[in-house]
């Protein structure tokens, strides 16, 4: 007897102007499994989710959900069909409790009044049913990310979701809690829900998933079952070519310190530090990893360090020279590179050309600057030496990134950066949000920096990153290093408990 799809995409065409996003696009979800959705950026897995949630409506195809066709034409006719979605960026009210974050848009009520008894009532029964148990009282704002993303899959599941799609749930997560994830996934399909998961984490769909899918230039490039499949077969399909996917232990003998922070404080709200007497060396040689949660002080240590955000007490020397009190441009000129978080609104100009971005921060400087005045034949030509030389897809040196895909973007960063030979090198979360052929690259240029006897220093949210790139292993959590881990003794399992706060010896 044949089982009818949980969920059943067929043919399904989307055209932005003359991009074809989804090409033809076939998908079949079976009732009961974890269905992986893998691709490179701009290989139409977006696309094929928003259509899928009715977030956007598709040129041509057809939906079917228990075998029967739909129209969604919003996400509200999706969550009626029995459709949920979580999304990266949590839809959550912060100033809300759990409760009224769940119930949000379909309250029960008595009378003319929302009934918060029944209410309270109801999430907790479902998030014990489901392994998904939370405080209903509890405000948002106050919990963890891994509780929040819970509170997400239970307001899916308090609306009578057969089929979820998660889009990059394991992002912020500690291997803990993606662990405490995975076993709730398992849960939710052992109740006979579907789900579909976005990632591009590959050892993540070799341990989860039952089936994967696998998108490139908007065409289903293979259908794979997991359990018949490896981690190179889909990245083949993914890329068209055979990538490396660990990388090699440095040859390099540690030398002199090129990155020193002593006891560095930054303030934050209230009476509590966002950074609180942190120290940290980074040597000649070396990739120093920072490993947390987000939100533990990463972020305020790296604006420390390059001169984005001011101290309130410390010191930092870059290869020797105190810039302690210097702006940006005093930690470049001592030999410090940056590759920022935020590619777009802070590592580049996205209305600028590429020559342009590939030259700020060195624009005034030999051979790109001349008697004060910018030389434009040099900054040209320069910027095609350096769209060769790292891959770069696009037009042209006046070509603006604005229209680049988010990995080729990176890829105009990481080419302004190192191409100066700074001795020190400060790399946040260089690949998110990139594909793995992009990673592969970046992670080929971290090392190349290393073994050329510079200093870098990554801070990751990637915990696989972290430790597959890293030589010292640093781990933040509440503002400060609770922790150094060489690479050694470094795993996930150790390192995650760290990240959430436990000491190691405890566990």
């Amino acid at each position: 007897m044949l089982t009818v799809p949980a969920l059943e995409a067929a043919g399904i065409v989307k055209r932005y102007g003359a991009t074809l996003a989804n090409d033809d696009v076939d998908l079949t979800v079976a009732s009961g499994e974890i269905h992986a959705v893998m691709g490179e950026n701009g290989a139409g897995k977006s696309t094929l989710m928003s259509i899928l949630y009715g977030l956007q409506q598709p040129d041509a195809g057809r939906l079917l959900l228990q075998g029967q066709e739909v129209r969604l034409r919003s996400p509200l006719d999706a969550i009626a069909k029995g459709m949920g979605m979580v999304h990266q960026s949590f839809k959550l009210f912060n100033g809300l409790t759990v409760w009224e974050n769940i119930v949000f848009g379909a309250e029960p009520r008595r009378g003319l009044f929302i009934d918060s008894a029944t209410a309270r009532q109801a999430i907790a029964a479902l998030g014990e049913h489901h392994g998904l148990s939370v405080d209903p009282d509890a405000r948002v704002g106050t919990l963890s990310v891994g509780v929040r993303q819970r509170v997400e899959i239970l307001k899916a599941l308090y609306r009578e979701a057969r089929v979820l799609i998660l889009d990059e749930p394991t992002a912020v997560l500690t291997p803990q809690e993606s662990a405490g994830l995975f076993l709730m996934m398992r849960r939710l399909t052992a109740d006979g829900r579907s789900i579909l998961f976005v990632t591009h984490k590959l050892q993540e769909v070799m341990e989860i998933s039952d089936r994967v899918t696998v998108l490139r230039d908007g065409r289903v490039a293979a259908r794979l079952r997991t359990s018949e499949t490896t981690p190179q077969d889909i990245v083949r399909a993914m890329t068209g070519r055979t990538i490396a996917l660990t990388a090699a232990p440095s040859q390099a003998q540690r030398g002199r310190p090129l990155l020193e922070a002593t006891e560095l404080t930054v303030a934050g709200p209230g009476n509590r530090p966002a950074l609180d007497r942190v120290s940290l060396t980074v040597h000649a040689g070396e990739i120093v990893g920072i490993a947390g949660v987000a939100g533990n002080g990463q972020s305020e240590l790296v604006e420390a360090l390059t001169g984005l955000r001011p101290l309130s007490g410390g010191t930092v020397h870059v290869d020797g020279s105190a810039v302690t009190g210097a702006d940006v441009a005093g930690h470049r000129a001592a030999g410090l590179a940056y590759i920022p978080e935020d590619r777009g609104n802070v590592g580049s100009a996205l209305a600028a050309s590429a020559a342009e971005n590939l030259a700020m921060g060195f624009h005034n400087r030999p051979p790109l600057a001349q008697h004060g005045r910018i030389n434009r034949a040099a900054m040209t030509e320069r910027a095609r030496g350096l769209i060769e030389r790292f891959d770069i897809l696009i037009a042209g040196p006046e070509a603006p990134v604005g229209s680049l895909s988010g990995g080729n973007l990176q890829k105009v960063v990481v080419a302004r950066e190192l191409s100066h030979e700074a001795p020190v090198l400060i790399a946040e979360q260089p690949t998110r949000g990139v594909d793995v052929g992009a990673t592969e690259y970046i992670h080929a240029q971290l090392l190349a920096e290393r073994d050329k006897g510079h200093g870098v220093l990554l801070v990751s949210a990637e915990l696989s990153e972290i430790l597959s790139l890293s030589d010292r292993v640093l781990v933040m959590y509440e503002g400060r290093i609770i922790a150094e881990v060489p690479r050694a003794k470094a795993n996930p399992d150790s390192i995650g408990l760290l990240m959430a706060g436990r000491s190691v010896a405890a566990a």
